[in-house]
């Protein structure tokens, strides 16, 4: 028999990256926790080799900082409130969540889960209202509807399976904590099970008898017809189905972790020459270093450092730079405007000019936001919730645009050099092949050093004269 708690297949199944996901956006620590998940143990490697390997292993961030800097694009301007959300709903919007988060803040954040982990949901939740029966306590207690964001991890099910719009589930199990007292003194978080109906709610919680059932805890109803549930998507499949729609570029930056192990591992080899003796006695004491020496009267001894050619080295060092450069390709390609429809005799329908993948999403946020308000106007008798616009113009018109914008941030935010930069804008043709970066190097090191600012042989523009002042004389030649 399937308990409350469990996870159903549908849901497992919007599950399976979450792990790979949280991994990549948890950094160095989260992976080094992963352990073997991540990082394979070589062949024949001991134990303590391979702790070694995994506790000097660094992640270079491209999953987290690609997510973080497309995320932040569709909220670079604030999100527009419509004229049509009603006056009583408005204020909310600056607390959404009861937390202090604004709605701009919380679609900001709901938008990174939608781009990282694929889906996400919002959940409009009312209080309980014990005791309070006019609208002046309500307003007294500020009893109101509020935002909650739902993680896809904590998705349990829902019911009918098969169901085609929210409007449409009878049931839907989500995974909650709860803080509960833990002596005087302290509180502890437990597990709870929130199952949500039409116009039903329960959570369930497990025994406090010590034992592994889950019991009904509490249970109530609602003023709602329906689940106040608002699905959101990064990469829609279809309803209740989604998948991260840069799950390729994480599976580019695990690949990376590992080759990055093995590149530090061949460096540190290299760096430790090993010491070849030929025709020495085995128990002959060794000191190296300077002021010492070696001494034997045996004819064919020899003595010498073995060090590493070094080939394998550049050949690792070049395999991680285009693992890069296709990384932040994976990224760029959210930004690219796809073709659309342009001839004006079609219908408004069809006549969408084009747009790129990350614009998508930032319309699957609108929208959501928009049946969210929807719901917190249900909650309290308003007949409509009202719209909200979130910036969508940020497309590129060519790859070589795109990730020219996520170098630049890559470049300011110091995770590329400046002459990683140079090279990249130069290998796109955003530069001119001619540029040198030593030369250019020298002529910023210049103009750093001068005290006046660069000057250029181009005219600037002068304030108009005065009414009735008389022209200045043109100096003659």
């Amino acid at each position: 028999m399937t308990d409350v708690r469990t996870q159903s297949a549908e849901a497992a199944a919007l599950n399976a990256d979450v792990a790979l996901i949280a991994a990549l956006l948890g950094g160095t620590k989260t992976m080094r926790a992963a352990g073997e998940t991540y990082l394979p143990k070589w062949p024949n490697e001991d134990d303590e080799s391979y702790k070694l390997r995994l506790a000097v292993s660094t992640l270079f961030p491209a999953y987290a900082r690609t997510v973080e800097v497309l995320a932040a694009k569709p909220f670079s301007k604030p999100l527009t409130v419509g004229e049509d959300v009603p006056a009583r709903l408005k204020p909310w919007t600056e607390d959404i969540d009861r937390s202090g988060r604004n709605l701009h803040s919380f679609a900001s954040e709901l938008c990174q889960a939608a781009l990282g982990y694929g889906f996400g949901g919002i959940l409009v939740d009312y209080p309980k209202t014990e005791g309070i029966v006019t609208r002046a306590q309500e307003l007294e207690a500020g009893v109101r509807p509020y935002f909650v964001q739902i993680h896809v991890k904590n998705i349990l099910g829902w019911l009918p399976k098969n169901a085609t719009s929210v409007a449409g589930l009878t049931q839907l199990r989500l995974l909650e904590s709860a803080e509960v007292p833990n002596g005087e003194f302290d509180t502890k978080r437990i597990e709870q099970v929130r199952v949500l109906g039409q116009g039903t709610w329960q959570t369930w919680r497990k025994s406090e008898a010590g034992k592994k059932e889950w019991v009904l805890f509490e249970e109530g109803v609602t003023t709602l017809p329906t689940i106040p549930f608002v699905p959101v998507y990064g990469k829609r499949l279809a309803h209740m189905e989604a998948c991260p729609p840069l799950v390729e570029l994480g599976h580019m930056n695990v690949e990376h972790w590992q080759s990055k192990s093995d590149q530090q591992n061949i460096l540190h080899i290299a760096r430790v020459p090993i010491l070849f003796m030929k025709g020495v006695e085995a128990e002959t004491t060794i000191t190296v270093g300077a002021g010492t020496a070696v001494k034997t009267d045996r004819p064919d001894a020899d003595m010498k450092f073995v060090e590493h050619s070094g080939a394998a080295i550049e050949a690792g060092r070049l395999s991680i730079l285009d693992l890069e450069d296709r990384m932040r390709q994976a990224g760029a390609e959210l930004l690219v405007i796809k073709p659309g429809n342009v001839t004006e005799s079609q219908t408004l329908a069809d006549n969408e000019q084009g747009s790129c993948a990350l614009k998508k999403v930032a319309e699957n946020i609108e929208d959501a936001l928009d049946q969210a308000l929807q719901l917190m106007a249900a909650w309290v008798g308003e007949p409509q919730g009202g719209h909200v616009t979130v910036f969508k113009d940020f497309g590129a018109a060519t790859l070589a645009e795109a990730s020219a914008d996520l170098l630049f941030k890559s470049a300011t935010g110091g995770k590329i050099s400046a002459e990683t930069y140079f090279n990249e804008l130069q290998r796109r043709g955003t530069l001119s092949p001619d540029l040198d970066w030593d030369e250019e190097k020298k002529r910023i090191e210049n103009d750093r050093a001068s005290d006046e600012p660069p000057t250029f042989d181009v005219p600037m523009p002068t304030a108009p004269p005065k009414p009735g002042a008389k022209p200045e004389p043109v100096p003659s030649a």
